[in-house]
């Protein structure tokens, strides 16, 4: 299946485009080039092909007669349906990421959010936010370990405390798998990214049994995580070495259930193709294959909505 890139990865796109071809900080300068010039690199750029004569004539003739700008070059072929259903991922880390982010905008609208082993490495708003939840909060509590307690490769420190479009960000610093320090019923959503294979299997029990504590009846718990018997399809190793351990999904299903969760979806990232379910591993269709499917046993993530009882 094509690319199809989430509105705020298509905002990252563009704005990189419109650098190079429209923004004053372009070193290229493109803004000075002939309307032709920036036809034929808005194409290579984002459609990886050179432009076909109708096209490049059209698009031309529409920017010497002021009726479209660089920028709003952009955007329309951001936006063509060749670009949506053609131009797919070779980059296997870009493209999760972007199946990340069809996930994340995808959960439900909640006030109260406690995000468990959070913490974005490039955005002090942390992972739920920057991977483009789009929903107003009245709380979001994201906790991770202290810095110095995580693996090297998450030691970057956060703010205690931050304000951001969506509402009130506070960082706490302990083990997801102790929620003691929370009221029961007092979140509407727990959201574990990423996170839940960085723990032991009896303390990612803890976790869930936790999450089932401070939620609401009917609270969500939303999670996503490395589908391990695919990515040992690959690679006998873990994906990462902080893991500790990467289910499959009839295992982390199992888990969810006992815990006293209902699940509503059960969903996978990336989908790996037929070839994964024979069996074999083929990471260039994994890349193109971004987003959320109905195969979460064939695809490279796991992806799970999940319900408290609501008596």
């Amino acid at each position: 299946m094509p690319a199809r890139a989430t509105r705020s990865t298509l905002a990252a796109l563009a704005r990189r485009a419109r650098a190079r071809i429209g923004g004053h900080r372009a070193e290229l300068h493109v803004d000075r080039l002939p309307a032709e010039q920036v036809v034929r690199l808005a194409f290579e750029l984002l459609l990886r092909r050179e432009p076909d004569s109708a096209a490049l004539d059209h698009y031309r003739e529409r920017m010497e007669r002021g009726e479209l700008t660089r920028v709003g070059l952009v955007d329309v072929l951001l936006s063509s349906t060749e670009y949506r259903h053609s131009v797919s991922f070779d980059d296997l880390l870009a493209s999760m990421h972007v199946s990340r982010s069809h996930f994340v905008r995808g959960l439900p609208p909640a006030r109260r959010i406690l995000d468990l082993g959070g913490t974005d490495q490039a955005d002090d708003r942390g992972a739920l936010v920057s991977l483009g939840y789009p929903y107003r909060f009245d709380r979001l509590v994201v906790v991770d370990l202290p810095p110095d307690e995580r693996h090297a490769l998450y030691r970057r420190s956060t703010p205690g405390r931050l304000q951001c479009e969506l509402g009130p960000i506070e960082y706490a610093y302990h083990s997801m798998a102790d929620l003691s320090p929370y009221e029961e019923e007092s979140f509407d959503l727990v959201y574990s990214g990423q996170s839940i294979e960085h723990v032991t299997e009896p303390e990612a029990r803890a976790v869930l049994a936790g999450a089932l504590r401070v939620l609401v009846p009917g609270g969500w718990l939303c999670l996503d995580t490395p589908n391990g018997p695919l990515w040992r399809l690959h690679s006998p190793e873990l994906v990462n070495p902080d893991h500790k351990v990467e289910y499959g999904h009839d295992q982390l299903r199992a888990m969810i259930l006992a815990a006293g969760f209902e699940i509503v979806e059960a969903k996978g990232l990336n989908y790996a193709g037929p070839a994964a379910e024979e069996g074999r591993f083929d990471p260039l269709v994994a890349a193109r294959n971004v987003g959320v499917f109905a195969r979460p046993e064939a695809c490279l993530h796991l992806a799970y909505v999940c319900r408290k009882p609501s008596t």
